[in-house]
């Protein structure tokens, strides 16, 4: 009997060629569905992601009282007013670590106790760092699991605005540390070190909430306890472009290709794989979407097609500023790395090591499966491209879905088949992502 949680990647020497889409947006999906349930009115969201961790932000938001009905990638959500009602139960994430710090966010001002948890690998990734600032606004934020992690119990209530200078460049902290802010009395600034994904203050926007900017400062004016006055909306969730990224860079490294990707979200605090190919020589184009006809639903953030033209690719570096806006792409750069003639290097990314898994040390592991010499830092990797992709090996996601996913467009260019290990964790940010891969002339088997 197959092993679901294995697949067999056979390689291919074919170019891609046509044009494909990707699902909406995971991150604007996560922020668009917490905020329609607390919206006055009805929101209307289209392209929403139907993964399984929106599915669980989707779960959480009915357990705390808003309505949902979903038709395809068509959810309707009726808000409730500004506020949560008080769960009956734990609130289970899942493997999503963005809906679980997005989520305690809200609840922290909350007057009552709930409980956020998820999947064994949510539960082993760090959440002291948005407890401490929870902490700091005057919620009791308790860590039940082991060295600061998930499961979090919240008694959530006054809080109090901040200023809060984040110790890592994070939009998931920075967004937690914002949504909390929406309930305290007075105002909440949270200080980025670098700039990261502004996802959260996009869709506060749209809703009726006034944010500023000033530099790398971010600040909200909180309602002192009182419902969010949060208006409903209607609109198109662009395409992922970390979903994208995978078929970018398989076509961008292989000469001939020619792939058209449709409807992809373009917000540049999300588009530094795009800079970084052209970097090593990548022919890519942008056609940005016209704008939506009077009547029509527009989508969430700027979108538009990318044209990928595939030759060969050259080595090169990526570090500092770029790391936060590059940062779920990384998985496919050490791809590109091991494609490119000559050395990578990407550096300045310690983050990674906190994500679903090490995915410093488990990229290494997986490059050197296929034979791929690479060098791990602290921070990040050397990797020594341009030779040989050497099948007949397996590869371990380590349950890493964007691992999973970064290995198996690396296995079309070995020279043998190649097994990839625990690759379930695809479904819970691309679960179409098998039907795409092998409408791209890839072959796999369960």
């Amino acid at each position: 009997m197959a092993d679901p949680d294995r697949m067999r990647v056979f390689p291919s020497a074919a170019a891609p060629a046509g044009e494909l889409t990707v699902p909406g947006d995971k991150s604007v999906s996560h922020r668009a569905a917490m905020l329609a349930a607390l919206a006055d009115g009805t929101s209307i969201l289209g392209n929403f992601l139907v993964s399984e961790d929106c599915l669980n932000t989707l779960h959480a938001v009915e357990t705390l009282g808003a309505e949902v009905a979903r038709q395809g990638t068509d959810v309707k959500i009726s808000g409730l007013g500004g506020r949560f009602r008080a769960p009956l139960r734990e609130l289970d994430m899942g493997n999503s670590g963005t809906g679980l710090r997005l989520l305690a966010g809200l609840l922290a001002g909350h007057p009552f106790v709930s409980t956020l948890t998820g999947d064994a690998s949510l539960r082993s990734r760090p959440m002291r760092r948005i407890a401490d600032p929870l902490a700091q606004m005057g919620c009791e934020a308790e860590l039940l699991g082991e060295n600061g992690c998930a499961p979090l119990r919240l008694r959530g209530g006054a809080l109090r605005g901040i200023w809060y200078r984040l110790p890592m460049a994070s939009a998931q902290v920075k967004s937690c540390v914002l949504l909390a802010g929406l309930y305290a009395r007075g105002v909440t600034t949270a200080i980025e070190p670098l700039p990261t994904r502004d996802h959260t203050e996009i869709v506060l926007r749209r809703m009726g909430v006034p944010v500023e900017t000033d530099g790398l400062r971010v600040s909200v004016e909180g309602s002192a306890g009182e419902p969010l006055a949060l208006r409903c909306v209607q609109g198109i969730v662009p395409g992922d472009f970390s979903s994208a990224a995978f078929w970018i860079a398989g076509a961008a490294a292989r000469p001939g290709a020619e792939l058209t990707i449709r409807n992809v979200g373009l917000n540049p605090r999300r588009t530094a794989l795009l800079d970084f190919l052209k970097r090593m020589g990548a022919d890519i184009a942008v056609r940005p979407a016209p704008e939506p006809a009077e009547g029509e639903h527009g989508p969430w953030e700027p979108a538009g097609d990318i044209v990928v033209r595939g030759r060969a690719l050259e080595g090169t570096e990526t570090g500092g500023e770029e790391i936060p806006n590059l940062i779920d792409e990384l998985p496919i750069v050490g791809v590109l790395g091991a494609l490119a003639k000559g050395r990578t290097v990407i550096r300045d990314a310690a983050e990674l090591r906190a994500k679903e898994s090490d995915r410093i040390a488990t990229l290494a592991r997986g490059l050197t499966a296929f034979g791929v010499r690479v060098e791990e830092q602290p921070d990040g990797l050397t990797i020594h491209g341009g030779g040989r992709i050497r099948g007949g090996c397996e590869a371990d996601s380590c349950g890493d879905h964007r691992i999973a996913m970064a290995m198996a467009i690396l296995a079309l260019f070995a020279d043998q088949p190649v097994t990839i290990a625990n690759v379930a964790c695809i479904a819970t940010s691309y679960p179409g992502f098998r039907d795409a891969f092998a409408a791209l002339g890839g072959h796999t088997e369960p």
